[in-house]
């Protein structure tokens, strides 16, 4: 009989040690990478249409841009005081669907913020996939009402918006 015979807890023993002393073999060395400014990335899933839309907005206006739903691609522009989102059409974001009440949320301008408000919806308003009654918006948030998704894209123009997406304690239950 050989001595590589081992019980199988001496082979996980045995493979947990070889691991141990060639895991530095797959370690890799970039050197010094210089800092990235986070605005001139293209923001994840943008195509290249969608992303010079964003960058021609003008500085006191966002972006959504359908993600998920019956339009996926559809961009609605955010530039009044107060923009409806529902099933009715005299929504200013209109959304066909039964999943989507008639006045559902609202996007509010606040200083050079955006606040989206659920507005007695049956189904709630989420951002960033947690219900919210009330919560400000970040480039980059996902806004769902019903069963669509969309991206908020708010002006580069923007003073002081070099934040990343909110977390959810970001946002107001």
């Amino acid at each position: 009989m050989s001595d590589e015979r081992h019980l199988p807890e001496q082979r996980g023993a045995q493979d947990a040690r070889q691991s141990a002393r060639t895991s530095s073999d797959t370690t890799i060395s970039f050197g010094n990478l210089d800092p990235v400014d986070l605005d001139l990335v293209a923001p994840s899933g943008l195509t290249a249409d969608e992303l010079a839309a964003v960058q021609a907005l003008p500085p006191t206006s966002a972006l959504l841009i359908m993600q998920r739903g019956p339009s996926v691609g559809a961009r609605f522009l955010l530039d009044a005081e107060r923009t409806v989102a529902g099933r009715s059409t005299d929504a200013d974001v209109f959304l066909d669907d039964v999943t989507v009440s008639r006045k559902h949320a609202e996007f509010v301008r606040e200083a050079d913020d955006f606040v989206v408000r659920d507005i007695g919806s049956l189904n709630g308003t989420y951002v960033n996939r947690r219900r919210i009654d009330a919560a400000a918006l970040r480039a980059g948030d996902e806004v769902q009402i019903g069963k669509y998704r969309l991206t908020f894209h708010p002006s580069p123009a923007r003073d002081g918006d070099r934040r990343g997406p909110a977390s959810s304690a970001d946002a107001r239950s």
